[in-house]
């Protein structure tokens, strides 16, 4: 029989970082030459539709899963993880190999929280575990000994870019992109830049994404800055390419992450980067020399460093050119598909 690999995850058409990840393997010579399939176990419906598509998605599972030689399992947070275990079971029961791709921003909800009984059963029932750093793999293996040997990191990729975007004349524009949270620090930003707004009339913030829309608003007026930030909403497609290629900096004051794949995208469009360390980035972050850090909630910080960087044209060059630098390493998708190609290979042979 042919070796192919079952993909299990959300929706392709629900937003977010897995769904994007995936997206980015589906472009990759690895996808074809293991027959990979993507089977979506949920999407961003009412709860009536996504009981509809988890059950479908069980019945679809055992009628496939025998032409198949290795599960892949893609899950975060403790419903997702619910969600995944009867899958781990059934591949289980059939023999396969499983591989569970973790992509947790939170260590005191997962592992350490009320459900990390579940989470063991699932990484001891796993043959090989994806994470997303260096400190997750920490964790797990202090918590777990015995799953250590099993853990391999693998960053998420950097999307691929036509070079034409990246060389687009650049605007005086801060951007962030991500869900408008408490937990990404967006109102952090905001606040930052209206204390330094009045310098700089003709610099613009811009915000990308859904969530706490009414209140970013409310926020905007108070600071009296509607004239300067302006909230983008959801974006894709075109829009996100030309928000990214025509942005001078870009800022994710986020306080917890798996690994951000807003920082990802602008590594691939050579936007300079200002960011917190949090979750995977301290594996990679050097400040001041790939990307400007502060401490998440550190707001008189952060409104420094805004003023440096959007003063200093020769330090967004620099910044520029380290973030092309590690889109096209690391993070390159041919150098993270080859990777898990290799697992693949490994846990056939074996």
């Amino acid at each position: 029989m042919k070796n192919r690999v079952l993909i299990l995850a959300t929706s392709i058409k629900t937003k977010g970082g897995i769904t994007s990840v995936i997206k980015s393997y589906q472009e990759t010579k690895m996808w074809s030459d293991w027959n990979c399939f993507w089977l979506a176990t949920h999407i961003d419906k009412n709860p009536i539709i996504k009981i509809g598509i988890y059950l479908k998605s069980i019945i679809l599972f055992i009628l496939i899963i025998p032409f198949y030689s290795i599960v892949h399992i893609h899950f975060s947070e403790p419903t997702t993880a619910f969600r995944k275990y009867p899958f781990v079971k059934l591949s289980k029961t059939f023999g396969k190999k499983i591989i569970t791709h973790f992509h947790s921003f939170s260590i005191e909800s997962t592992i350490n929280g009320n459900y990390e009984k579940r989470y063991h059963r699932i990484f001891v029932a796993s043959d090989k575990i994806l994470v997303l750093s260096e400190q997750w793999k920490k964790w797990l293996g202090d918590k777990w000994p015995e799953i250590y040997n099993k853990i391999e990191v693998v960053y998420n990729p950097c999307q691929p870019v036509n070079p034409k975007d990246r060389d687009k004349k650049k605007a005086n524009t801060i951007i962030y992109a991500g869900a408008l949270n408490s937990r990404k620090g967006y109102a952090d930003l905001i606040n930052s830049f209206s204390k330094i707004a009045y310098k700089y009339p003709e610099w613009k913030l811009e915000l990308a994404g859904n969530g706490e829309l009414d209140n970013a608003k409310l926020l905007i007026e108070n600071l009296q800055l509607s004239q300067q930030v302006y909230l983008k909403g959801w974006i894709s497609g075109k829009s996100k390419e030309e928000f990214f290629s025509t942005a001078s900096i870009f800022c994710l004051p986020s306080y917890a992450e798996g690994f951000p794949m807003a920082v990802l995208d602008a590594w691939a469009y050579g936007v300079p980067v200002i960011t917190t360390p949090v979750g995977g980035l301290p594996d990679i972050l050097i400040d001041k020399q790939n990307a400007l850090v502060f401490k998440p909630g550190d707001t008189n910080t952060l409104s420094q460093i805004l003023d440096d960087l959007m003063s200093d044209e020769e330090l967004r060059k620099n910044l520029s050119k380290a973030s092309l630098k590690l889109s096209n390493t690391q993070f390159n998708l041919h150098h993270i598909s080859t990777k898990i190609d290799q697992i693949y290979h490994s846990l056939i042979n074996a």
